[in-house]
């Protein structure tokens, strides 16, 4: 959903259109610098993880971090709500919290994020204000375990309620959590998610949030090709990406993830991309190191041909 008569989509319009042609230019620099090294030095900012929901539901800690090092996963995101078999919830005792901490720091496996079901779309205040005080309670949640990362939705538009005042609600809980957050070290990341995530209007609330610990998280939609396409829709939230993205498939050939990399590598982004998959497989393993693979061969043609375009 756009908003054509509003300020901030014209400033976002224009932001889109430097982005394309600055962040390019800059992108192609940085690759040309490295020369050589470049797909390795790209792959170790650019890794790629597993999110618990759905391939890792049934996984307590211990079959966890093993079946994420079996696979070359140094990354996990753990799904909260969902009784997932991590344990890891907001109900987690001090000692609990600390339990988990030392586990993950003794393994070659980090929480690099956690992932809440909040929502900031509520039309009624007092559910709103409960979702908001949830999410801070994750948000300590986090920092307790080890993490700096937590994810939220935005969510939905509700008939009735037009939509710029659902924008600006989403952008004034997201700089209470903002807030929140750097006081305890910590990032939120706004999921791409629901009827209210479309990229552009992730920007109209992106226009309106001021606190820098507040970030965006792709979540690889097939909406993200829509209006303008995806690389200008990318460029739109390029200067606030989160460390943290959602895969899906990434065989899907509907959904445009090699030039998602490209753009990504062109951004100078680092973090981690992690997978959250529906797909039933017969062999998680197996599945989680062919996505690991396909990913890094993707890193390795982007890099590839941007040094022979800069050659």
């Amino acid at each position: 959903m756009t908003l054509p008569n509003h300020p901030s989509a014209r400033t976002a319009s224009r932001r889109a259109f430097l982005a394309v042609g600055i962040g390019a230019a800059a992108g192609a620099g940085v690759l040309s610098s490295l020369g050589a090294a470049a797909p390795a030095a790209v792959k170790a900012k650019m890794r790629i993880g597993l999110a618990t929901y759905n391939w890792g539901k049934d996984w307590d800690i211990p079959t966890l971090i093993a079946n994420c090092h079996k696979a070359g996963l140094a990354g996990v995101e753990l799904r909260t709500n969902l009784k997932h078999a991590h344990g890891v919830e907001v109900t987690l005792s001090a000692r609990e919290r600390a339990e988990v901490k030392a586990r993950f720091a003794d393994s070659p496996v980090r929480i690099v994020s956690i992932a809440c079901s909040e929502r900031m779309d509520w039309p009624q205040p007092e559910q709103l204000q409960a979702a908001i005080e949830a999410a801070k309670a994750h948000l300590r949640l986090s920092r307790d375990v080890g993490c700096d990362v937590l994810r939220v939705f935005p969510n939905q538009f509700h008939a009735g309620v037009p939509h710029v005042q659902t924008i600006e609600q989403i952008a004034r809980a997201l700089n209470e959590l903002g807030a929140a957050a750097a006081g305890l070290g910590q990032e939120v990341s706004l999921e791409a998610h629901g009827s209210a995530g479309e990229l552009p209007t992730i920007r109209a609330f992106m226009d309106r949030v001021t606190r820098p610990s507040v970030r965006v998280r792709l979540n690889c939609d097939p909406r993200d090709t829509k209006g303008a396409g995806f690389a200008a829709n990318f460029n739109l939230v390029r200067d606030c990406l989160s460390r943290i993205i959602h895969l899906h498939d990434l065989n899907d050939p509907d959904y445009p993830y090699a030039l998602m990399v490209e753009l990504l590598i062109k951004a100078g982004w680092e973090g981690w991309a992690l997978m959250e998959q529906d797909q039933v497989v017969a062999d998680r393993v197996a599945a989680m190191i062919g996505q690991r693979e396909l990913w890094e061969s993707m890193i390795d043609k982007a890099c590839n041909i941007d040094k022979e375009q800069t050659s």
